[in-house]
C-alpha cells in the first residue's frame, strides 16, 4: 500500500508548526488521505507551472544562471487565528515606532539626546542620509511596505529576527503560491475558513495614494525598477500589474521645475507616487552615487519641494541595520510607553567592548551577522561554521568590530517538506508584509521560507530556500 504523506514524519525534537499546532488538524486529516505519490505527481505540475508562468529569482552568484525557479513546497505551513491576531499586532506596533523614529532621527532628535540610542549609531551608520533632514513626509510615514522576519524557538515562541525597511521583497511569491495551491490542492483548502490574500494589490495601491503630495486628487503612481536584470524584476512586473500602475526605469521619467514626469508616447505626463524598488545609492545621481544610470536626475529636489513621493521614503536604511534592531524594544518603550508584543532574538552589539568579548569567547555557539547585508549574506552560523570559518570570522570582528551583531543559534521550528520524494522536517521562518499609509495594513499570512537542505538554518532564496503557502485559518 502507497504510504500516506505524514506516515514515519518525524520533527526530531523541534516545535512543528503543523503537529504542534491545532488548527492544523482538519489539514493534517486530509493529507493523511493523500499518497505520497500522489503528492510527488501534483508537486511536480506546481513546479513546472510556476516556471512556465516566469516566476523565478536570480542568483547573482550563480555566473551562468540568470534565473531559477524560487522552490515551492506544497505542504502548507498553517497559522490560526489568534497567532495570526498577536503577530499583526506585534508587527503594527513595530512599524508604528520605526516610522516615528524615523521621523524623530530626521527632525528633532529627541531619541538620540535622551540617550535611548547612541548618536554615533545612527549618523554614523551608511543609511543616515542628512538630505532627508527636515523633509516632512504625510502621516509621518516613512517605511510604507515592511518585511519583518519572523522565527519561532523551540518552544514555539515568535521572535522577531529583523526588519526590513528599505525594498522588502517576496510578497509576489505569497500571492502566486496561494494561486497555485488553489489550482493543485483545492480539496485541502475547500471550506477551512482560510483568510484571503487577493487584495494585495489593492491595498498598496489605497496606502500610496494616502502619501501622494497634499493637494492632489487622483495621484500617479509608478513603480520604479533597474531593469530586467534585477533578482527580484518578476515581483516588480508582478505588483505594477497588481497595483495598475505603469513599470518604468529611470531613463523613463525626469525633472522639470522640481516637478517628475514620465515620458509617453503622448508627451510627458505628470509622476506624483513612486514606489521605487532601487537603493537610496542609486535614485538620484545629483544627490547620491554621481555615475547611477538607474535613477533620475533632481528626484531629490522635487521630493524636498514636496512634489513627489516616495516609497520606501529615502534613509530608512538606517532602522533596519542590525545594531539599531537592537534597540527597538527601548524605541518601543519610549515612543509607545507600552511592553514589546513580540520579542527580539537576544543581540550582542559587537561595537560595545564587552558584546565583542562575548561574542569572540562564544564564537562556535552564535550566529554572526554585518549589520547592513541583507539576502543571508555574511552570516556565520558558529555550531555548523569550520574551524577555518571561525578563525576568518574572528578575524573579521577584531577588524571592525562596529560592523557586526551576534545572536544564540535559535532552534528554529519545522514543517514538514517534500524533499527528494520524502517528507521530512525542514526548518522555517515567517516575512509578513505590512502596508502602511495612514494607518497598517498586514497581509494575512506572509511568505513562508524554507531551508531545504537538511540541518540547514539558513533559509534565504538567495541561499538556496524555498517557499511555502502560509494559511491563516478562523
Amino acid at each position: 500500500m502507497n504510504p500516506s504523506v505524514l506516515d514515519g514524519y518525524d520533527p526530531q525534537g523541534f516545535y512543528c508548526e503543523m503537529l504542534q499546532n491545532a488548527a492544523s488538524r482538519v489539514v493534517r486529516e486530509r493529507l493523511s488521505g493523500l499518497s505520497i505519490a500522489a503528492l510527488k505527481q501534483r508537486a511536480g505540475n506546481a513546479n513546472t507551472e510556476l516556471y512556465n508562468l516566469g516566476i523565478t529569482f536570480t542568483v547573482y552568484s550563480e555566473a551562468k544562471t540568470i534565473d531559477r525557479i524560487l522552490p515551492f513546497d506544497v505542504i502548507p505551513r498553517i497559522l490560526s487565528g489568534d497567532e495570526w491576531q498577536h503577530l499583526e499586532s506585534g508587527i503594527t506596533q513595530r512599524i508604528t515606532a520605526i516610522n516615528l523614529l524615523l521621523d524623530d532621527i530626521y527632525h528633532k532628535q529627541h531619541v538620540l539626546r535622551d540617550g535611548i540610542v547612541p548618536p554615533e549609531l545612527i549618523l554614523g551608520n551608511r543609511n543616515y542620509r542628512p538630505a532627508m533632514r527636515d523633509i516632512d513626509l504625510p502621516h509621518k510615514t516613512y517605511v510604507n511596505i515592511c518585511g519583518t522576519d519572523i522565527v519561532r524557538d523551540e518552544h514555539g515562541t515568535f521572535l522577531v529576527l529583523e526588519d526590513n525597511a528599505r525594498t522588502p521583497s517576496g510578497v509576489s511569491y505569497v500571492v502566486e503560491n496561494r494561486h497555485m495551491m488553489l489550482r493543485a490542492f483545492p480539496d485541502l483548502l475547500d471550506e477551512i475558513g482560510l483568510r484571503p490574500i487577493e487584495n494585495y494589490g489593492a491595498k498598496l495601491i489605497s496606502a500610496l495614494n494616502e502619501v501622494a503630495p497634499a493637494g492632489i486628487g487622483d495621484p500617479r503612481v509608478v513603480l520604479l525598477s533597474p531593469g530586467t536584470y534585477n533578482s527580484a524584476y518578476f515581483e516588480h512586473v508582478f505588483l505594477a500589474r497588481e497595483m495598475g500602475v505603469p513599470l518604468v526605469e529611470g531613463r523613463d521619467l525626469l525633472v522639470e521645475n522640481d516637478r517628475v514626469f514620465m515620458r509617453t508616447t503622448r508627451g510627458l505626463s505628470r509622476v506624483d507616487v513612486i514606489y521605487r524598488r532601487i537603493d537610496d545609492d542609486y535614485l538620484d545621481p545629483e544627490a547620491f552615487l554621481p555615475g547611477s544610470m538607474l535613477g533620475v536626475p533632481g528626484l531629490m529636489r522635487a521630493y524636498r519641494a514636496g512634489n513627489l513621493a516616495l516609497a520606501n521614503a529615502v534613509g530608512t536604511g538606517v532602522a533596519d541595520d542590525k545594531a539599531v534592531y537592537a534597540y527597538l524594544p527601548q524605541i518601543i518603550r519610549y515612543y509607545l510607553t507600552q511592553e514589546p508584543i513580540l520579542q527580539n532574538v537576544e543581540t550582542h552589539i559587537c561595537r560595545e567592548p564587552a558584546a565583542l568579548r562575548y561574542t569572540l569567547d562564544h564564537l562556535a555557539e552564535l550566529v554572526v551577522k554585518p549589520v547592513g547585508e541583507a539576502g543571508g549574506y555574511g552570516i556565520t552560523v558558529g555550531p555548523k561554521a569550520s574551524r577555518e570559518e571561525l578563525d576568518e570570522c574572528r578575524a573579521k570582528l577584531i577588524a571592525d568590530p562596529a560592523n557586526y551583531i551576534s545572536q544564540p543559534c535559535i532552534k528554529l521550528s519545522v514543517a514538514p517538506t517534500l524533499v527528494e520524494g520524502r517528507v521530512e522536517p525542514r526548518h522555517v521562518d515567517l516575512r509578513p508584509f505590512a502596508v502602511t499609509g495612514s494607518s497598517t495594513w498586514i497581509l494575512p499570512g506572509g511568505l513562508t521560507r524554507v531551508a531545504l537542505r537538511r540541518g540547514s538554518l539558513v533559509v534565504n532564496s538567495s541561499q538556496g530556500g524555498g517557499s511555502k503557502d502560509t494559511w491563516v485559518v478562523a
